[in-house]
């Protein structure tokens, strides 16, 4: 299995890519396909595709963030069970995440990552791939250690139309395991700034923002 980054729409790794999206995710949690040419330009946003047999099979898109020394996981898509694409793409990005760190002379605190709570959301197919659903993805996250971090999460639509997207929970991975909290201001500004690309948030957004500076530490708890 080869893992390539994506940098152009152009590529037909990304179309196949895309349509991969299209069946497996909400159409609110999927970028228009012509908005994704400046991401996949930006140096600071990673996308990569897992290829076996000259198909796309999985994807991944992360990003690392220098200042605060964390990472966020933007999704990670599996395309078929059976092939390990789940192992391989958590593995080869946390390599480039570390090597990202170590480069900026950092050791890489965590990384961040949205999932579904499948109490809540269980109507979801994700296009019939068993790997992505959402009691399964959750059961992963766990098991590599991400904790759910204690807040009443929503997220604005990357449809930009300013509805909030609730069902979901904020995680984090902290590389020191006797991690039980994180810094309140850090989870906010790096909210801020991760969202920053959506003009129009909700109101519920700017509501949940307000509620976290009010804060000092956020409890990390288990998924």
């Amino acid at each position: 299995m080869e893992y390539i980054r994506i940098t152009d729409i152009t590529d037909p790794l990304f179309v196949q890519m895309y349509r991969l999206m299209q069946q497996i995710f909400p159409k609110e949690e999927v970028l228009a396909f012509d908005l994704w040419k400046e991401p996949l330009a930006d140096p600071g946003i990673r996308v990569f595709v897992a290829v076996h047999e000259g198909r796309v099979v999985g994807a991944t898109e992360y990003r690392y963030y220098p200042d605060f020394n964390v990472a966020m996981t933007d999704f990670t898509i599996i395309g078929q069970a059976g092939l390990g694409i789940g192992r391989f793409l958590a593995q080869k990005r946390q390599e480039d995440l570390f090597a990202l760190a170590k480069a900026s002379n950092n050791k890489l605190f965590g990384i961040f990552a949205e999932v579904y709570d499948p109490y809540r959301v269980g109507k979801f197919e994700f296009g019939g791939i068993k790997p992505m659903d959402p009691f399964v993805r959750r059961e992963v996250l766990s098991h590599l250690g991400y904790k759910r971090i204690n807040i009443d999460y929503v997220h604005p639509s990357w449809n930009n139309d300013g509805e909030a997207v609730t069902g979901l929970d904020l995680c984090f991975l902290p590389y020191d395991e006797t991690t039980v909290s994180i810094s309140a201001e850090l989870v906010a500004k790096f909210l801020k700034r991760y969202y920053a690309v959506l003009p129009n948030k909700p109101q519920a957004w700017y509501d949940m923002i307000s509620k976290i500076e009010k804060q000092e530490v956020l409890a990390l708890l288990p998924l």
